[in-house]
């Protein structure tokens, strides 16, 4: 029993930038996607989001928005 318990990160913990226009907000705003592309979080801003949810609900890849 001497192994570590991982923790998730705290929710609003750290700021978030958002992998398309580089918009920083502080902690995770409820209006921001989440996108999880190969094993890795992507955040989208709304203003972002709003612009490309057609590719977003087609679950392409950030690469082809």
């Amino acid at each position: 029993m001497d192994e570590q318990t991982h923790r998730p990160a705290q929710p609003g913990a750290e700021n978030v930038v958002c992998s398309r226009c580089g918009a920083v907000a502080e902690g995770t705003p409820p209006t921001w996607i989440c996108s999880v592309e190969n094993g890795r979080r992507h955040y989208f801003c709304e203003e972002c989001a709003r612009a490309n949810i057609r590719a977003i609900e087609g679950r392409l890849d950030s690469s082809w928005w």
